[in-house]
């Protein structure tokens, strides 16, 4: 069935108007379906904001007194785009629960951690599930629709991405958990067990991936199918000096400014929007407009950090930017192995961007239009102040536009996997 994206940027201003409603500690949650299947809500909290912090309990007293019947889950989920480049939540499997951090991935389509038995696997944050002391914990057997182990007894689950890092290890069910305030019961579902990993996979932070994305072994899909949930799930991400946002796993209220844009279940796995122009300063990329249509399309994907497009999009954005900011002087960028395109001069203060870098549109096929701040494409220098760097890049040879992390700062993407909507 046809899935509908619907986007819309959150301000700032309309975030502390309207807090109890949106992205910083919680997010109205409406079951706007006829069956009585609970949301899951998961609010990302701020991250190094000491003064927002000091205001998280009035905030959440608050919340309750505006919206007591709303079924939610509050749970942290953290904003580590900066410093590990994803958005991140956490997961308890198993009884008694194990917790585990999980970067939030559009992309992926299994929800996995590093098993007790894995032969390589990195040191991550917290410590490895062990399935002998879950008493829920159960193997997936072997069965014609997964992929089996050497000895026909196993289901066994292997993914390779882009940047070349992996990840393999068998299929395990068990209770999930989404925090001791969620009105979404645990729940049995199929995950991986890691038994080998690589790349950055091995290295990061996190422990492993929340699969978000289109398939079977999907979290979202599997708590549908057992009505669990409604079909669809949002994401809202906060901006670059707000951090944390909010997910929610089932139906949602629409924000009244959501910009509806078609996704296409047939054509690929991924969450794929119809991109038409991109527009800089009000003025369209000289592009062919298919050139947003190679191969899978424009994806979203939220555990990738920053966006990418291919090349003949890419040098159209690149020098329209340059032709909007002469003034400002180009410095080398924070990696010496990596030739950013960064600016000095910008001011420290994120707020200030919109009065140096120029608006982005984005306008989908059916007229749409979505509106770029610069922190949608711009991230911090991180070794001189007050410069930024284009977090838009070229996609390598590779035609498919990706748009990642960066891109979804202070906007909702809610997931309808009901009728489409264009």
């Amino acid at each position: 069935m046809p899935w509908a994206i619907s986007v819309a940027v959150l301000s700032f201003a309309v975030a502390v108007s309207a807090s109890f409603f949106s992205r910083h500690d919680s997010l109205t949650v409406v079951n706007n379906t006829s069956d009585s299947s609970p949301s899951m809500f998961l609010p990302l909290f701020f991250n190094n904001h000491d003064h927002l912090l000091r205001h998280k309990e009035d905030i959440f007293a608050r919340r309750r007194l505006l919206n007591r019947s709303t079924p939610d889950a509050r749970m942290p989920l953290y904003d580590d785009l900066l410093i590990n480049g994803y958005y991140s939540t956490r997961l308890w499997i198993g009884t008694p629960p194990q917790r585990f951090t999980l970067i939030v991935d559009t992309g992926s389509t299994v929800t996995y951690v590093p098993c007790s038995t894995c032969e390589l696997c990195g040191k991550h944050q917290d410590p490895r599930f062990q399935p002998e002391l879950s008493s829920t914990y159960r193997p997936v057997k072997c069965n014609i629709d997964c992929i089996c182990d050497n000895d026909s007894k196993q289901c066994i689950y292997e993914r390779q991405y882009a940047e070349m890092s992996s990840s393999s290890g068998v299929l395990g069910k068990d209770t999930l958990s989404f925090g001791n305030q969620s009105d979404l019961k645990p729940q049995q579902a199929i995950f991986g067990c890691e038994n080998r990993e690589t790349g950055n996979l091995y290295s990061q932070h996190a422990d492993g991936i929340m699969g978000l994305g289109r398939g079977d072994l999907s979290i979202v899909d599997q708590l549908v199918k057992k009505n669990a949930i409604s079909d669809s799930f949002s994401l809202c991400y906060g901006g670059m000096d707000l951090g944390g946002g909010a997910m929610v796993l089932g139906g949602i209220s629409p924000h009244a400014d959501m910009v509806f844009t078609r996704s296409d279940p047939v054509r690929s796995p991924y969450y794929n929007i119809e991109l038409s122009e991109i527009r800089v300063a009000g003025k369209k990329l000289p592009v062919n407009p298919r050139v947003f249509d190679g191969k899978h399309g424009t994806v979203l994907d939220s555990g990738t950090t920053y966006a990418y497009l291919p090349e003949a999009a890419f040098v159209a954005f690149k020098e329209a930017i340059f032709k909007e900011v002469p003034s400002l002087n180009r410095i080398q960028g924070p990696d010496p192995n990596y030739d950013d395109i960064c600016f000095s001069d910008a001011r420290s203060d994120a707020a200030h961007l919109s009065k140096v870098f120029p608006a982005v549109e984005m306008v989908f096929s059916g007229g749409q239009k979505l509106l770029l701040s610069p922190e949608n494409f711009l991230f911090r220098h991180g070794k001189v102040r007050g410069a930024y760097c284009l977090g838009i890049f070229q996609n390598g040879m590779d035609p498919t536009t990706l748009l990642g992390g960066t891109i979804f700062s202070i906007m909702q993407f809610n997931y309808i996997t009901k009728d489409c909507i264009v």
